[in-house]
């Protein structure tokens, strides 16, 4: 007996199998244009921003340092609510109400230069500034830029005998509440050319 039953007895066909075809509009929604591919976001490093809001300006952005090509590896830079349990005596589910916002343990991992401290030399103990991180990359009205400011709590070596590049770690402490999909600031224009007469 085959994986249907023989109904040719009865007058019927035995039915072909079944075959998925994926839909049209499946594949246009998984297009690899809408899915945001390695290298494109960059962390950066401010020398001030002036906004009461933690926005920089495009040239804020460009006057600081870019951290991306040094950085192993990110820990943290998220938020989460501690929510406020509201039980009350006429219901046996325990509700709550959204709390106070709390910023989780955040950190940079960086390479180590073999020539260079200058990282090291930026980001010292204690030292106030901003990290900004271009979620999608640097594109400009787009609003996927976020901003914390910090306070460096610790920059440390990482020793180890393993076969891996030396890295050092800095952690910060976030010191306001971050700024979240702020609009990428304009690109600079730039000037027109002049023409001697």
């Amino acid at each position: 007996m085959g994986r249907f039953p023989d109904t040719t007895s009865r007058g019927g066909a035995i039915p072909p199998p079944l075959v998925w075809l994926p839909s049209r509009n499946r594949t246009a929604s998984l297009a690899g244009q809408e899915v945001q591919p390695p290298g494109v976001a960059r962390v950066l490093w401010p020398k001030k921003v002036a906004d009461e809001g933690n926005v920089p300006t495009r040239p804020e952005l460009t006057a600081g340092t870019d951290l991306t090509n040094a950085i192993a590896s990110i820990d943290g830079w998220t938020l989460a609510n501690q929510p406020i349990e509201t039980p009350d005596l006429g219901s046996t589910f325990e509700s709550s109400i959204p709390g106070s916002d709390k910023a989780d343990d955040s950190s940079l991992g960086f390479y180590e230069d073999k020539v260079s401290d200058a990282i090291e030399q930026l980001l010292t103990k204690d030292a106030t500034g901003w990290v900004v991180f271009l979620r999608k990359g640097d594109l400009p009205g787009n609003r996927s830029m976020d901003v914390f400011p910090v306070r460096i709590g610790s920059r440390s070596p990482n020793y180890s005998t393993d076969n891996e590049a030396a890295k050092f770690t800095v952690s910060f402490s976030i010191t306001e509440k971050p700024t979240q999909d702020a609009e990428v600031p304009a690109a600079d224009t730039p000037p027109p050319p002049k023409f001697d007469k």
